[in-house]
């Protein structure tokens, strides 16, 4: 593939070229000159956008297609496409498929289905068998494979020596442990955030503390263990500050926010729109504010979509009876931008998710390969249905204000545009 990219403005902290607008020669998926103007002597394709902005390569750590098993909800094809399409060139896919992703064997199959695609693929093993929370799954083995980290998605690790276990043994080949943070015993059969809005609609609670709780219990274990931890998706103020003192004190440990848990709260119960259930669950403004900051402020490592396709006949039901998720890869970038300053949402999608889930890093310069996104900060619209590429809709974005627009990404030598 050879593209001349005329003019754009590169956000790339490392590189010489960043907060410049420039022109891009890519030839056979490689980057061999930047400069103020290219001349396009060969004739190449021109990629000319407006107001065209590009970074390295976005990186989703929390992404979950149906395939195998649930194929009606998202099937790993149509799922890459809306990957490429929001501008992600990688994606961490979570276990929450049938059979789950526990053994070699699974992990192969997802690298091997995603293999000719533009998308990088990279599996979560189960970090238990079968996700059930109580024996350790083949975490070496999985690792040898693809794997690039193992937990049970949005399901908790009850037993605490399980945990221990497990951060301590992954410790003997680098692996990445992750720990859903919620204490089951806490949240019980809760729907909602515990609060002022939950009381006044009638909704069991999920307080706080519940996330609170486990996160502090997996601190203490991490200090045991002097291994390495992430913490996905946390959502209140006190777990953020939780995560700072723990990062002060020298702990080897990460974190996640959802673009969800950054732009909207339990303020959305109101009209019971089970596309706004999810887990852990929206959370006050309170918390919204605390969780910028600490995006800010370098606590919370990485940004994520955890874009969970659900098929509508278990979306579109009583709010109690609902499944738990939302889509949220396509309104990503347009539900954070402004809310995030623009260098500081790109860095907690590019630098340091793979850093953290130990990927080859990248960066815009000469003689690189091309890993870029392509985008419009500066763009304004409504995300409606239209929007979505995704096979299933239940998206907690629909009929919210967009400020900026993905056009597409540059991977793998292969051009992808909306």
């Amino acid at each position: 593939m050879n593209l001349l990219i005329k003019s754009a403005v590169i956000i790339d902290q490392n590189s010489k070229h960043h907060q410049k607008k420039r022109a891009i020669l890519i030839e056979n998926g490689v980057i061999t000159k930047i400069s103020t103007t290219i001349k396009n002597e060969k004739g190449y394709k021109e990629v000319s956008l407006d107001n065209l902005y590009i970074s390295n390569g976005w990186f989703d750590t929390s992404v979950s297609f149906g395939e195998p098993g649930f194929e009606e909800r998202e099937t790993i094809e149509n799922g890459l496409i809306t990957t490429a399409k929001s501008g992600f060139t990688s994606v961490a896919v979570n276990p929450n498929t049938n059979p789950k992703t526990d053994n070699k064997a699974a992990v192969e199959f997802l690298i091997n289905k995603a293999s000719k695609n533009a998308v990088n693929l990279y599996p979560i093993g189960n970090l238990t068998k079968k996700g059930e929370g109580g024996e350790l799954a083949e975490l070496y083995d999985m690792q040898n494979s693809g794997a690039i980290a193992f937990g049970d998605y949005n399901s908790p690790i009850n037993d605490a020596n399980l945990l221990k276990v497990a951060i301590q043994y992954a410790q003997n080949f680098n692996g990445l442990v992750m720990s859903f943070p919620q204490d089951n015993s806490i949240a019980r059969d809760g729907l909602a955030n515990e609060g002022e809005n939950s009381t006044k609609l009638g909704l069991k609670g999920i307080p706080s503390l519940a996330e609170e709780l486990q996160i502090a219990r997996d601190l203490f274990l991490l200090e045991y263990t002097e291994g390495k931890l992430h913490i996905p998706t946390i959502s209140t103020a006190k777990s953020v500050k939780l995560i700072k003192d723990a990062k002060k004190k020298g702990l080897d440990v990460s974190c996640s926010v959802s673009a969800h848990h950054l732009s909207l709260t339990d303020d959305e119960l109101f009209g019971f729109n089970a596309n706004s259930k999810v887990t852990p669950p929206l959370r006050t403004k309170n918390d919204v504010r605390a969780l910028i900051k600490g995006v800010e402020d370098g606590t919370i490592d990485i940004i994520t979509s955890d874009h969970n396709p659900i098929d509508i006949e278990h979306k579109k039901v009583e709010y109690n009876n609902a499944k738990y998720g939302t889509i949220g890869m396509e309104s990503l970038f347009g539900a954070l931008n402004k809310t995030i300053d623009l260098e500081s949402l790109i860095k907690c999608l590019t630098e340091n998710p793979t850093s953290r889930f130990g990927l080859e890093p990248s960066i815009i310069k000469e003689g690189e390969k091309a890993n870029i996104t392509l985008f419009n900060p500066d763009n304004k619209s409504i995300f409606t249905e239209k929007n979505i590429i995704s096979t299933s809709k239940n998206s907690a974005f629909l009929n919210k204000g967009m400020n900026g627009q993905v056009y597409g990404v540059i991977s793998k030598n292969k051009l992808i545009l909306k």
